[in-house]
């Protein structure tokens, strides 16, 4: 799929490149369960855990599923307003200069979302990316 960006592309790639980064050197909700059930397992019978200790490693998990769940809850509304915004794109026109300093004018007749954003089609077939650069107007 041929996309015309209205940025660059490189500062693009470069941002996915670090979240990927980030998010495999932490530690999901799956990890942190079954580690602390193997501290509870693995726990010295003779020297049981503090209970002090062990409420506040619970208030962890409770803290890290409620985490969880709140992050969940902002992917969708995150996913709800991206394709409210993208209907209201869809009859507008849009203009744009593309990275050679070309510059294109159409209307939008569909958008598209991804993982890397919105993708809208002009009428005459041009897909550009939504974002920096991209100017909409009334039709």
């Amino acid at each position: 799929m041929n996309v015309t960006s209205a940025t660059d592309s490189t500062s693009r790639s470069s941002a996915t490149d670090t979240n990927s980064t980030t998010s495999s050197n932490s530690v999901d909700y799956n990890t942190f369960l079954q580690l602390l059930i193997a501290q509870m397992k693995n726990q010295d019978p003779t020297n049981p855990m503090d209970t002090a200790e062990y409420m506040s490693q619970f208030a962890q998990l409770s803290t890290v599923e409620q985490a969880m769940q709140t992050n969940a809850k902002l992917d969708a509304l995150l996913s709800s307003q991206s394709l409210s915004q993208a209907n209201g794109l869809i009859g507008k026109t849009v203009s744009f200069t593309d990275s050679t300093g070309a510059s294109f004018s159409g209307k939008v007749v569909s958008v598209s979302i991804n993982s890397d954003g919105s993708i809208a089609t002009l009428q005459d077939g041009t897909k550009v990316a939504v974002g920096p650069g991209l100017t909409i107007s009334q039709s």
